[in-house]
């Protein structure tokens, strides 16, 4: 185990921020990329929407279990298989001869994505103490924001000068250039209190909750909602969070500590932060989708990638603005003004037409990516400042967990309904271009309805929050892509 120090070395800040930018920026990028797979690979996007929802369900299963060991076998060494796996990814996707080949490296990416992040952070952590630690967090909460803003507009770039494959190969040369950055400059570091048992079964049962649930909202419309299949899923869904809890009752080193579900200010917050994150998920995809289809508006990857780089930019540059507005006026007016902002967004999505242009859909856009910046930040904040300072971790691990979950159910929900009511309105004799646009508007509606929901997690937030520091305007950056475990007490060293 490592000492913290007042300093920390470049090493260590230097390839935390760079593989985290990186897995970042791969994350956000894949959705712009996904129509030129499709279309170079002969695959329908019905089943490459796999590949965002399999890299945020195993993304989900594994970024609690990631630092947990890290906690215990080395960070570093955490660390090191993660880019190891990333660069293993990336090299499967970029050579994959089929749609499969795609989800089945994007699910790897997940796993390893979520340890390059875990872990990353955990390193500098531990690597200094005091306002050092604080400046640390702080530029790889930049690095987490700035790649997650980036990516889109590097995969166009990318897909546009040497193929959709481009991004992956690229991605992987950088990940496999911080492996021995790493082994030579940063020191190993374990938790020696912390119990040796690691929680796969409730790893496990993660991935059993969500999976059926998500194939399920995927399939159900096409299978009917009352189905065998639809149901026998639901059910899996059920029996598996039932053991969850179960599992976590006796286990030493629990995935979630239960007793922390009793925090309200906890529950409420991350629920909200499983909102946003899921609603700006699905959004991601189905602008995406719709931009570069020739029946919509047609753009190429690049252009789609430029037309959506002023939202993410939006809510990169909002999001620090948002915490002095949390800590005058009081969290709960701005995360409830950040959902009826997303809500009204959605809801003017929900009346989109085939006459729409880029112009007339970007005032929602607009609204719904500043909504996103006023609910996100102050959510993350509270979800690690509701609860005691040795208790801050686990909450944030929660709320990460959350923000995979929400990504993976709401992107599968738009996905679903975008495709079914579009194919549905071909069947029935419409234009392409009509179905494609009435499929966007039904998706959006759900959206604004979950959005709605987040209004009423809003009301539950606490009134004011502490005087913020500079580490506070990086994490709200980053709350876009992570919550980072900044507690009030730890801000104001």
């Amino acid at each position: 185990m490592t000492t913290a120090t007042p300093k920390i070395s470049s090493g260590v800040l230097g390839t935390a921020c760079v593989s985290t930018f990186v897995v970042n920026a791969n994350t956000s990028a894949v959705s712009i990329l996904l129509p030129s797979i499709g279309s170079d690979l002969g695959v329908s996007l019905d089943l490459l929407q796999w590949a965002v929802t399999g890299y945020m369900l195993v993304g989900a299963a594994t970024i609690v279990t990631s630092g947990a060991l890290g906690d215990v076998f080395g960070r570093r060494k955490m660390f090191v298989y993660g880019l190891a796996l990333f660069v293993v990814s990336c090299v499967l996707i970029a050579l994959a001869p089929g749609g499969w080949m795609i989800i089945v490296g994007r699910v790897i990416q997940g796993a390893a994505g979520a340890a390059i992040l875990a872990s990353g952070l955990s390193l500098l952590s531990v690597a200094a103490s005091g306002p050092a630690q604080m400046r640390a967090v702080a530029l790889w909460g930049g690095a987490a924001a700035g790649g997650a803003a980036a990516g889109p507009l590097l995969g166009g770039v990318l897909n546009e000068a040497t193929g959709w494959q481009g991004l992956f190969w690229i991605d992987a040369v950088i990940a496999a250039l911080c492996v021995p950055w790493v082994l030579r400059t940063v020191p190993e570091s374990r938790d020696t209190a912390r119990p040796r048992t690691i929680d796969l079964w409730g790893t496990l049962l993660v991935a059993a909750v969500l999976a059926p649930f998500v194939f399920a909202m995927t399939e159900g419309s096409s299978w009917g909602w009352a189905s065998a299949p639809t149901l026998v899923c639901l059910v899996i869904s059920v029996a598996a969070a039932v053991g969850f809890v179960a599992v976590e009752r006796r286990v030493t080193a629990p995935l979630v500590d239960l007793r922390l579900l009793r925090n309200a200010l906890l529950v409420g917050s991350t629920i909200a932060i499983l909102i946003g994150a899921g609603a700006i998920a699905g959004l991601s995809l189905l602008i995406s989708l719709y931009f570069q289809n020739p029946a919509a508006f047609g753009m190429s990857s690049l252009e789609a990638g430029l037309a959506t780089l002023p939202l993410a930019a939006l809510v990169i540059l909002a999001a620090p603005t948002v915490t002095p507005l949390a800590h005058k006026f009081g969290a709960r007016m701005v995360i409830v003004s950040g959902f009826v902002l997303m809500t009204a967004g959605f809801a003017v999505l929900g009346a989109v037409g085939p006459s729409w242009t880029y112009w007339a859909m970007l005032p929602a856009l607009v609204g719904i990516a500043v909504g996103l910046a006023l609910s996100n930040g102050p959510s993350s904040s509270i979800s690690t400042s509701s609860v005691p300072r040795d208790q801050v971790g686990s909450a944030s691990g929660i709320s990460n967990m959350a923000r995979y979950v929400g990504g993976a159910v709401l992107t599968a929900v738009a996905a679903g309904i975008y495709g079914s009511v579009s194919n549905d309105h071909i069947a029935a004799g419409e234009s392409k271009a009509e179905s494609l646009a009435d499929g966007l508007a039904t998706a959006s509606i759900a959206l604004a309805i979950f959005s709605a929901a987040g209004i009423l997690l809003g009301l539950l937030a606490a009134r004011r929050t502490h005087r913020p520091q500079a580490v506070d305007y990086a994490a709200a950056a980053a709350a876009t892509s992570h919550t980072v475990p900044v507690h009030p007490a730890q801000a104001g060293r």
